[in-house]
């Protein structure tokens, strides 16, 4: 090999590994280049995410702000709002009071007068004054009728009537129900009467008694001819009671109304009788109180059947005291002869009107103011011994009827009956009436209904 050609061989070789190296260096110039791209996007991404971070905190604060405005927002409402409710409670406890404190004022007068008419009604025999008499009396009992409506809607609307279940006998209920429906009845030609076994239900007797005579009279009221049913029917461990009417029935489109207030139906707008239309409403809501379920059945130019489902009872009856023997009406008019008899109301105009009432039933009477006249017949009188009490319940400087009833009551053999008389509907005064051992009757008294108790009791 000459000179030339080792030469050539070596500038070769060099060339060679020039571009070896060359290629080698480019690798790591990428490699690199892709190094620094990469620390460049992760440096763009960490600053993007940084940006991102400080946006959300904005962001953040932002809606923290807004959130402690609507909170600031809703606690001024929440505020507002317990403001309305305490003065929506206080309005509901005024509007209470004043039906109760109206109710008892103006039942006080029409219990006045109701005697003093029937005291009236059997001295005079002039026609022209006992239909005079007949036309007071039948507008003072549709005062008094509405009043009882509007006390009744107060209370269930306010919740303050609360109901006092007891065990309670439904066939003395029936009869006693019936007794006062069977005059107006007769005077309409109508058949009353009722279908029911002795069976035991759970209840509250003042409210059921209440809806049954509301449903009687509503049937008695629209039926021109035919008959009216009272009937009880065992349905499982409930007792169905039946209110049946040959009446007109009730159209399918009013059905679902007839339970509102203030409606009356098409027959309520041909009788003569007139009403409110707060009957049924009243009777719907008392058993929703009671928990009673109420159905309605009824066919056009046929009848109408309604119907109450009260809990049978296994307990014991409450009042077993009460005769089971239904006394005919006439029979209760006689009796009281010689009968001594004590009534305390704080009312001169009721006191005046019982004697009027008692003198015609031939009773000998004491009348009494309050307590202090009871402590003074008690020393004046030691050998007068009252056959029955009547005592108003509220008397004047927040004194208790109850009181005056165990004071007269107070060294006796014997517990003398009292009928303690009220125009407070409440629970709890009915309780104290009857843990005192003591009947309740609830202004404006009539008359017969008082006659009546009063001759049970006697005897």
């Amino acid at each position: 090999m000459s000179i030339d050609d080792t030469k050539s061989f070596s500038r070769a070789d060099a060339i060679e590994d020039l571009e070896r190296r060359n290629s080698k260096l480019a690798k790591i110039n990428a490699a690199l280049m892709q190094r620094v791209e990469r620390s460049m996007d992760y440096q763009a991404n960490a600053y993007s995410m940084f940006q991102t971070a400080i946006g959300l905190e904005t962001q953040v604060r932002a809606r923290t702000e807004e959130l402690k405005t609507a909170l600031n927002r809703l606690e001024r409402t929440n505020e507002q709002l317990m403001s309305a409710r305490d003065g929506a409670e206080r309005a509901n406890r005024f509007k209470t009071g004043f039906f109760t404190a109206v109710g008892h004022d103006l039942l006080q007068p029409l219990h006045a007068a109701r005697l003093s008419l029937s005291a009236l009604s059997e001295i005079h025999d002039n026609q022209a004054h006992q239909r005079l008499i007949g036309q007071v009396d039948h507008a003072l009992s549709t005062i008094e009728e509405l009043l009882r409506t509007i006390l009744d809607l107060s209370k269930l609307e306010s919740g303050a009537l609360k109901p006092s279940f007891q065990t309670i006998d439904t066939l003395d209920l029936f009869r006693s129900v019936l007794v006062d429906l069977t005059p107006i009845a007769r005077a309409k030609g109508l058949e009353l009467s009722m279908t029911a076994r002795d069976t035991l239900v759970f209840s509250d007797p003042l409210m059921l008694r209440r809806i049954l005579q509301n449903l009687l009279a509503n049937a008695v009221q629209y039926t021109e001819r035919g008959r009216v049913l009272l009937a009880g029917r065992r349905r499982g461990d409930h007792l169905r009671i039946d209110v049946w009417d040959t009446g007109p029935g009730i159209a399918p489109a009013e059905q679902t109304k007839i339970f509102e207030e203030f409606h009356r139906g098409a027959a309520g707008q041909r009788s003569l009788g007139g009403g409110f239309g707060i009957g049924l409403a009243i009777i719907a809501r008392m058993g929703e109180t009671l928990g009673h379920r109420i159905e309605l059945c009824s066919e056009v130019g046929k009848g109408t059947r309604f119907s109450v489902y009260v809990p049978v009872s296994d307990g014991v009856v409450s009042h077993p005291a009460f005769t089971r023997t239904l006394r005919k009406p006439a029979a209760l008019a006689y009796g009281l002869a010689a009968l001594n008899v004590v009534v305390i109301d704080n009312d001169a105009a009721v006191r005046d009107a019982m004697r009027a009432l008692l003198d015609r039933w031939g009773c000998n009477i004491r009348l009494l103011g309050g307590l202090a006249a009871v402590d003074r017949l008690i020393a004046d009188e030691p050998s007068f011994h009252p056959d029955i009490i009547l005592a108003d319940f509220h008397l004047d400087n927040g004194d208790c009827g109850l009181s005056a009833v165990a004071a007269l009551r107070a060294g006796r053999t014997a517990a003398i009956p009292a009928v303690v008389i009220t125009a407070d509907h409440s629970s709890e005064v009915a309780g104290r009436v009857d843990a005192a051992g003591c009947e309740i009757l609830r202004k404006p008294v009539k008359p017969a209904e008082l006659r009546a108790l009063v001759t049970h009791l006697v005897r």
